[in-house]
């Protein structure tokens, strides 16, 4: 079992969570909690960067809907990065694949895009 630390920096998009260890029962309060006391300005895009998570059951899932739902609140936006192959399995096979934006790293969900049309 692995500890779980969550580290908090800002991007140009808006705020990064980069999540290190096992996400579940017993330490998904821990990021509830995180995500509460965070304010994502209106408009911009919570990133929860998943590269180094190395376990996550259902509570940890219930904890990442929670952090998408706190964001909606604020009128923001959330994306998962770097979701490990077997927590991606899982958001599949239960339909979360379509409910979380999910990005291949931390730098493709936080480059700016651009509303211009082409």
């Amino acid at each position: 079992m692995s500890p779980l630390t969550i580290a908090l920096r800002d991007a140009a998009t808006g705020p990064v969570l980069e999540i290190t260890g096992d996400l579940d029962y017993a330490t998904a309060p821990e990021l509830r909690t995180a995500v509460d006391a965070l304010i994502v300005p209106a408009g911009q895009l919570l990133v929860v960067d998943l590269a180094r998570l190395e376990f996550c059951d259902s509570s940890g899932i219930s904890a990442l809907l929670a952090a998408r739902n706190r964001a909606t609140e604020q009128d923001a936006a959330m994306a998962l990065a770097s979701v490990p192959d077997n927590t991606a399995r899982i958001l599949r096979i239960v339909g979360l694949d379509r409910v979380f934006t999910m990005h291949p790293d931390t730098s493709t969900a936080t480059t700016p895009r651009s509303s211009a049309a082409c």
